[in-house]
């Protein structure tokens, strides 16, 4: 086994050189040099002046309603009343009040 994976990357080796194929370069036949102008920024000029204050914004738009608030506390109980003026006798007037009836016995 260890010698047929060795004869196999061998010959993969040998393979994949054997496809290079040497890259052809063409090289200028002119031997005189070219000058190639290549501008240079120069040195930094002053600071301009001040520019114009801006336009001012427009207004924006109006904001959401606000949630509504929570419910208040309960409030106190109010204070007792004044007791009331005593009532007139009664003249000439019975009240008669009847026991409640017993029940009959078996």
């Amino acid at each position: 086994m260890k010698h047929t994976l060795l004869a196999l990357s061998l010959l993969t080796t040998l393979g994949l050189s054997a496809c290079d194929r040497p890259v052809v370069v063409a090289v200028p036949t002119s031997s005189v040099p070219v000058q190639v102008q290549v501008p240079v920024p120069g040195p930094a000029g002053p600071a301009g002046g001040t520019g114009a204050t801006g336009a001012t914004g427009g207004q924006g738009a109006t904001g959401n309603t606000g949630n509504t608030g929570n419910t208040g506390a309960t409030g106190y109980t109010g204070s007792t009343g004044a007791t009331g003026a005593t009532g007139a006798d009664g003249k000439g007037t019975t009240i008669n009040v009847m026991p409640p009836a017993s029940a009959p016995s078996n």
